[in-house]
């Protein structure tokens, strides 16, 4: 079988040997519309190391025939822990495998749990592939006991609390949300916090599908019209997912644009898979200065939505609490909010089916709170500013599109108290340049060029007067060429090459991989 992989760092572990608990084996053949496959997880007893350093899950998968590329998603007591999409096989068979660092999940995996894993497959006479999924915890124990006690640093230690912010079952579908357009009302959820917590932070996974899977190149609503076009996802090429707390708008995500498996120019994609494809980020959004709206005994609403969203949007969140296990109750206070709305304009020029967009769009989100506790008054204050820009070109009768895209994604958090401050900023820069061109034949068949470019660029830089200075810097660059010809949703023919390299330098280790492939081969891999 051929081994599909995306380029990524491995995951930094301590030098000891891991207790390996295999907590789920299932082969998901016709699984769509089902209830999630759930297994119990226990906390293993023949493990020591359930204070473990590093907790890593690995995905194992093989699959052989012909399918699509499926989303899935794992949860762990209603919490998500991976979201990710299967490799598309091929006759001969393929295996892949993903390792996620979950040890931010820990105090999840102290306690029984139900694992849920929903992966929505059709199987039938054309679509024959079945994924046969192995699912592994790896849990790494200190080198020594001393690495255990972490530094009193509630941004490097874990949450002694994670809260489902997800659908509940009985579910015959994944726990996400499904958000089906921009104004959707149902993605909501209540929960209530204990009243001893002292930090919060949302962790909301999103991916995106049908008629907004590449949501970077719909035309805008007046294109459309003024063409009379069927069947053309709409709504302009911005899209965010913004969070709300009780109504008032908190953080928004702009994602990473990934690219799934069966995206594009699938062949581009094998082996070497698309930035994210594998192992979907993530997004953090820092609550803590409004823990005193919550802090009041009583139940609260996180809510989600898609500005410009189409059918449809897979979303939901984790909110991770830190408690004070000295006090009953911590108090606080909200000292500053600030959510303006959006900035959003789009420049159109076209005539007939060919034109150029411009839209430009940016945000801020500001708040800064204090909360009281044990430890006495720490003042929180987080920072986002957003800037997204799009340059969409139509040519040859609209049979061509270049799109030119940069997300930058900047987060600011600084923290305070009577004895210490830290600083941390995270700037994030997504790119992606797509050009495709698509020649209608006489039999029906369609020749589609596509070239693609994917980069993702993430600085992250602490100050804190206790640790000192700590900083990292991660460049993902992806490039792919190929050239196909499609019948219906079938590719008859084609080819396919990608280029990588990933560079990363941290405060304790480095990174590099330069790999290219080429129709199912890798032609160099230097590491």
């Amino acid at each position: 079988p051929t081994t599909y992989f995306e380029v990524t760092r491995p995951i930094p572990v301590p030098n000891t040997k891991p207790c390996s608990y295999s907590v789920l084996q299932h082969d998901f053949g016709y699984t769509y519309g089902q209830p999630p496959v759930l297994a119990d997880y226990t906390p293993p007893t023949n493990c020591a190391s359930l204070n473990s350093e590093t907790i890593v899950l690995e995905w194992r998968a093989t699959c052989k025939g012909r399918q699509f590329d499926r989303i899935f998603g794992v949860w762990l007591g209603g919490v998500e822990i991976l979201r990710s999409c299967t490799a598309e096989p091929r006759a001969t068979g393929i295996e892949w495998s993903v390792r996620k660092d979950i040890t931010r999940y820990k105090s999840l995996l102290k306690h029984n749990q139900t694992l849920a894993v929903y992966l929505g497959n059709i199987v039938d006479s054309t679509y024959t592939g079945v994924y046969h999924v192995d699912v592994t915890l790896h849990f790494y124990p200190a080198e020594d006991d001393h690495q255990n006690e972490l530094l009193d640093d509630d941004v490097v230690s874990v949450a002694d609390l994670i809260l489902p912010i997800s659908r509940s079952p009985p579910l015959n579908d994944g726990f996400w949300f499904e958000i089906k357009n921009s104004t959707d009302p149902q993605s909501k959820k209540r929960f209530e916090i204990p009243r001893n917590a002292y930090r919060a932070v949302l962790e909301v996974y999103v991916s995106y599908h049908e008629n907004d899977e590449f949501w970077y190149t719909n035309f805008p609503n007046e294109y459309i019209a003024a063409n009379n076009l069927t069947g053309s996802p709409g709504n302009g090429p911005f899209r965010e997912v913004v969070v709300s707390l009780d109504g008032s708008v908190v953080g928004a995500v702009w994602p990473f644009t990934v690219i799934y498996t069966g995206g594009i120019n699938p062949l581009l994609w094998r082996p070497i898979t698309g930035i994210g494809s594998f192992d979907l980020p993530s997004y953090d959004v820092e609550l803590t200065p409004l823990l005193s709206r919550m802090l009041d005994g009583k139940s609260h609403e996180l809510g989600f939505s898609v500005t410009g969203g189409l059918n449809v949007w897979y979303v939901d969140a984790n909110l991770h609490l830190w408690m004070d296990h000295d006090v009953e109750k911590t108090r606080g206070k909200l000292l500053e909010y600030g959510s303006p709305p959006l900035s959003y304009s789009l420049h159109s020029d076209f005539s007939g089916l060919d034109g150029s967009f411009t839209t430009n769009v940016s945000r801020t989100v500001h708040h800064r709170g204090w909360v009281e506790s044990s430890k006495g008054k720490t003042v929180t204050e987080f920072r986002q500013s957003l800037h997204y820009s799009n340059s969409m070109i139509m040519g040859n009768d609209g049979n061509s599109q270049v799109v030119n895209q940069t997300i930058n994604f900047g987060t600011d958090l600084d923290i305070k108290t009577a004895s210490s401050s830290s600083k941390s900023s995270s700037p994030k820069e997504f790119t992606l340049y797509l050009y495709t061109s698509d020649v209608n034949n006489a039999d029906g068949t369609v020749d589609s060029i596509a070239n693609v470019s994917l980069g993702l660029e993430e600085k992250s830089r602490k100050n804190a007067s206790v640790s000192g200075v700590s900083s990292s810097w991660l460049k993902n660059l992806q490039r792919g060429q190929g050239s196909i010809v499609v019948n219906g949703s079938s590719v008859v023919s084609g080819t396919g090459a990608t280029q990588q390299v990933e560079l990363y330098e941290g405060s304790k280790s480095c990174y590099f991989r330069n790999v290219s492939s080429s129709n199912y081969s890798i032609v160099y891999d230097d590491e």
